[in-house]
């Protein structure tokens, strides 16, 4: 059925112009990409050969001292973020999550149809939470992988590029978050201007939701347009998929005393009580506000509700922890890149860069295409405000540009360069069991039509509209 869809499968003779352009991207980053932590460690000596040369303060002495504070430096937000992943990952594996994703699978009959379910959904899941979206999509696509038969690697690509839409953007993006809540230490904008930005001005703005729910709709067509030949396929086993899932084993029942209370829906249900009732004396007591922590905790309680019982609930996040590996590796080293731009100053000379060929209607631009470059050494959120927040807000205060539009501009620079970044590939593909070199040469045409239509919105429509 798939190959009627809309009429896309043709012998390797009659390959359309974008299946071989993306089948020679996908030959390159499968053979010349290493293994994300290769990359890792090639961009350390890039940045620190960089800071030697263009950094004011680049001396030996303090790449390494900045290196080695990065690394260590980076673990409470390590450790965060493979929190958010994992209760994530518990509450998407919890029985309810998984019986209502494998329903929807029903309404993927063929490639545009599998295509638009992961990206939609995928996306809705993201925009409320990004460690919650990361997951559903991830394994959406592997049970739409069990009913129709398409490439699983474009399948992945098309919910990842879904994912990046709405993680840096939606309700959880930690830019905005941070601008919003006052007294926040990332709140840089209060710190030059004495103000706020409430999510109206970013997240819940009209020229931001149009621009990405435009994105979002129009994502299906595009992976269309790149689906690989039938010669080409590699599709995924769905057999092989049901083994990797039924080799999980179930929690081993114990009969006794100890195996009832890990059993036990009452032990479960005091703590996410007790959880709740602290949600609530706070909120009331400050208003609601979320912070990664409070994302954590929030999912935490659900997904200990959902799964009804503390021994339920301790094996899905064993299972989670088991992607958990290459991040774990990763993160601290990502830190040390982000320790040697703070402590070398190449921070300020990449930002200052571009702020130098700014105006008060460009500096929105130039402000996200500095985002992708730096996003590609630093692919934390929060890391990634740090750096270039303290130069760009004042720029937009002296030119009097919009501080919630150029805000975002950096945010979704973010959100463009991590379709090239493997950082945030990577838990992606450990979920759905597919090579992240593949992935990426999919994700490398999103970023190409992606970032040309952000591109075009931060050059010509924000600076007239942003607050």
């Amino acid at each position: 059925m798939e190959a009627n869809e809309i009429g896309l499968s043709r012998p390797l003779s009659q390959k359309t112009w974008m299946q071989r352009a993306i089948g020679s991207c996908v030959y390159l980053f499968e053979r010349l990409m290493p293994d994300p932590f290769v990359i890792v460690i090639l961009l350390t000596a890039m940045t620190a050969g960089c800071a030697a040369v263009f950094a004011p303060s680049g001396s030996i002495s303090n790449i390494l001292s900045g290196w080695y504070k990065g690394i260590f430096g980076i673990f409470t937000f390590a450790f965060q973020m493979v929190l958010v992943l994992v209760t994530g990952y518990a509450l998407a594996s919890a029985p309810i999550i998984r019986s209502g994703l494998q329903r929807l699978t029903m309404l993927a009959t063929g490639p545009l149809s599998a295509v638009a379910l992961v990206s939609i959904v995928g996306a809705f899941a993201t925009f409320l939470n990004w460690g919650f979206g990361l997951v559903v999509g991830a394994m959406l696509a592997k049970e739409v992988a069990k009913r129709v038969r398409v490439d699983f690697a474009w399948l992945v690509a098309a919910g990842y590029t879904a994912w990046v839409l709405w993680a840096f953007t939606g309700m959880s993006s930690s830019i905005a978050l941070s601008i919003a809540s006052p007294g926040n230490p990332l709140n840089i904008v209060e710190q030059h201007t004495g103000a706020v930005v409430p999510l109206a001005h970013t997240v819940f703005s009209g020229w931001s939701l149009a621009a990405g729910l435009i994105a979002t709709l129009l994502l299906p067509f595009v992976f269309m347009m790149m689906r690989p030949s039938d010669s080409d396929t590699i599709a995924a086993d769905p057999k092989a998929i049901e083994a990797s899932e039924a080799a999980v084993s179930a929690p081993k029942r114990r009969d006794c005393l100890a195996g009832l209370l890990e059993r036990s829906r009452l032990c479960a249900l005091v703590f996410v009580v007790a959880g709740a009732a602290y949600l609530g004396q706070h909120w009331s007591a400050n208003g609601i506000q979320l912070d990664i922590n409070t994302v954590i905790f929030i999912f935490l309680l659900a997904g200990l509700c959902l799964h009804g019982s503390a021994g339920a609930y301790v094996h899905a996040v064993t299972d989670a922890a088991k992607v958990t590996g290459p991040m774990l590796l990763q993160y601290p080293f990502y830190g040390g890149i982000m320790g040697i731009m703070h402590a070398t100053g190449l921070a300020e000379v990449a930002s200052a860069s571009f702020i130098r060929f700014a105006t008060t209607d460009t500096l929105p631009f130039w402000s996200y295409l500095g985002s992708i470059i730096i996003t590609i050494f630093i692919p934390s959120g929060g890391g990634h405000w740090a750096v270039q927040g303290p130069f760009t807000i004042p720029a937009a205060q002296q030119l009097g540009s919009t501080l919630a539009g150029t805000s975002m501009a950096v945010a979704t620079g973010e959100l463009a360069g991590s379709l090239l970044q493997p950082f945030w590939a990577i838990p992606v593909v450990a979920i759905a069991g597919v090579g992240v070199q593949r992935v990426l040469g999919f994700t490398l045409v999103s970023f190409i039509t992606a970032g040309t239509f952000f591109g075009l919105l931060y050059l010509l429509i924000v600076p007239h509209v942003g607050a």
